[in-house]
């Protein structure tokens, strides 16, 4: 296998040098170099102005960077418009950093008359929760989806370009293939396949954890908000956990009682246990559903619509222990 660049560089700041580079090609004293990567990379540049403004028919001048106030990649076009991008593989978006960026340049903008445009740019996966949250924040989306269509505009032949056109193709291509393989086979890209379709379907709000255990991916498909704590269903890269979170003190005797209550919902059922071990934490599981009951054997391919009703059914379940909880406090004194 032909070595790729990317595959070796794999972190943000190579992705943020690489984008700063292109955008340095769409300057026109590059199109005597490589006028195909030129024509590119000026196609590049209008579509991420378009997000937001009306580009300008020509490009005449870029200049490009990165880590200017702490914004990944900026550049200056034409004189008269500042693009900055906040640049993300898997990392999500922190704390205000967002807003803190865009008061910064749109000063700057103000100062030197400038017009602003704000990209986030991800070329990993993430959740449509977390990202119409970014376009909130005063952010246009830009994927890799949208990336590759822009790399796959022209033939160019730069070695770079090509490693970096690859990386991507390759993490796609990966996340497409979960369907055509056997549950019991699934690896990371698979899961984020998964739920990229889940969400095409019912809501979810998925993203990466990091925890003791090395972390999983993880999709939270609801949040009911009650007066003790918020009952919820998450799907922990397997099984699927019926949990109560936010809890900041009696921390087991609440536990119990959400148990008890939905396990006598599910009476008679089979395919919901007690978890192997009872948390008394901030987040913890009430009951659990083995990955092959909600999803599927070991041996079988996934069936999109199969799932979401059983994932709706369970819904249901949830929402019952909810309503009770719910009526409870509003007739009684709740003891917890």
């Amino acid at each position: 296998m032909r070595p790729n660049l990317f595959s070796i560089a794999t972190k943000e700041l190579s992705q943020d040098a690489f984008i700063a580079w292109l955008l340095k090609w769409a300057s026109p004293e590059c199109e005597k170099f490589d006028a195909a990567l030129s024509d590119c990379a000026k196609k590049f540049a209008s579509k991420l102005l378009s997000l937001q403004i009306e580009p300008p028919s020509t490009i005449t001048e870029v200049e490009s960077g990165r880590q200017l106030e702490n914004i990944d990649v900026w550049a200056k076009i034409n004189g008269k418009y500042l693009l900055i991008i906040e640049d993300k593989i898997f990392a999500g978006k922190h704390s205000n950093q967002l807003e803190r960026y865009r008061e910064w340049a749109n000063a700057w903008c103000i100062k030197n008359n400038f017009q602003l445009v704000c990209v986030y740019l991800k070329t990993g996966s993430e959740s449509n929760t977390i990202l119409e949250e970014a376009k909130k924040q005063g952010f246009a989306v830009f994927m890799r989806r949208d990336f590759l269509e822009i790399l796959n505009c022209s033939p160019v032949n730069n070695q770079i370009f090509r490693d970096f056109k690859e990386r991507l193709q390759g993490m796609e291509d990966e996340e497409n293939q979960f369907m055509q393989k056997p549950i019991k086979d699934w690896c990371d890209p698979d899961w984020r396949g998964f739920y990229q379709a889940l969400e095409k379907k019912r809501f979810v709000k998925w993203e990466y954890v990091n925890n003791y255990n090395g972390g999983f991916w993880n999709a939270v498909l609801n949040w009911n908000e009650l007066k003790d704590c918020c009952p919820y269903m998450q799907i922990e890269q397997g099984p699927l956990c019926f949990k109560v979170g936010e809890v900041y003190e009696k921390h087991s005797d609440l536990r119990n009682r959400y148990h008890d209550i939905f396990m006598a919902h599910c009476a008679g059922r089979g395919d919901i246990r007690r978890p192997d071990r009872f948390g008394a934490g901030t987040y913890m599981t009430i009951a659990v559903v083995d990955r092959t009951n909600w999803l599927g054997e070991d041996d079988s391919l996934v069936n999109l619509d199969k799932v979401v009703a059983r994932l709706n059914e369970y819904e249901q379940l949830n929402f019952q222990m909810v309503t009770q909880l719910r009526n409870e406090i509003n007739t009684t004194q709740h003891p917890l």
